[in-house]
């Protein structure tokens, strides 16, 4: 087993989708496949477990077979609400593992070796949180998490206010890690039914 196999995945799906018209992005297709299917396709190699953070009715997510569990702070506080479930349920299931990987459900071409990567620069840099980031730019949900951040997150949402995942990285001891995005952008996420358009060409170039 591969040490990246002892990570518990979460794949974030708890976003309102305003910029789409809301409902479930991650069940809109893509080329023959629901933008969800492509996510666990791509996320369920990488790691031991895998989770699907979502609120309301899981029965609209049956076709995973992942357990789907919701957020444990009510008002949708944002992927950091995700982030502390997924470490909640993970303490809760699995005490002795260490490591939360998070990914997005509406970016289809991520890394295959994104949890590998993450975990390799956490572990020699000795830091809690390892963050992907593509073209200078981090990518915050693709990040992998220690168990120890978890008190740290609670305290945060306790507050009732939840900052944007980017401004919270910044005040961790995180280290990053750049992807190439040479032919694409592997951390293309897509918010707007333009950016769904603009992904169709780019599916036959993803390894």
């Amino acid at each position: 087993m591969s040490i990246s196999q002892s990570v518990v995945g979460i794949i974030l799906a708890g976003g309102l989708a305003k910029r789409m018209g809301g409902g479930d992005k991650c069940l809109l297709p893509l080329a023959g496949k629901t933008l969800l299917q492509r996510t666990v396709e791509r996320a369920q190699p990488q790691v031991g477990s895998l989770l699907l953070n979502a609120n309301g009715n899981s029965l609209r997510f049956a076709r995973t077979r992942l357990p789907v569990i919701p957020d444990v702070f009510p008002n949708n506080l944002g992927p950091l609400a995700g982030i502390h479930a997924g470490l909640k349920r993970m303490g809760g299931d699995n005490p002795n593992a260490e490591w939360l990987a998070s990914f997005a459900s509406d970016t289809p071409f991520f890394p295959t070796d994104v949890v590998a990567r993450l975990l390799e620069a956490a572990v020699t840099h000795h830091k809690q949180l390892a963050v992907a980031a593509s073209k200078n730019r981090t990518h915050p949900i693709f990040a992998l998490w220690h168990a120890s951040l978890l008190e740290k997150i609670e305290q945060q949402l306790q507050t009732g206010d939840a900052p944007r995942l980017q401004d919270w990285i910044k005040q961790q001891k995180m280290v990053t890690v750049e992807f190439a995005a040479d032919a694409y952008d592997p951390f293309f996420n897509i918010n707007t039914p333009q950016d769904l358009y603009a992904a169709e060409p780019l599916v036959s170039l993803v390894k």
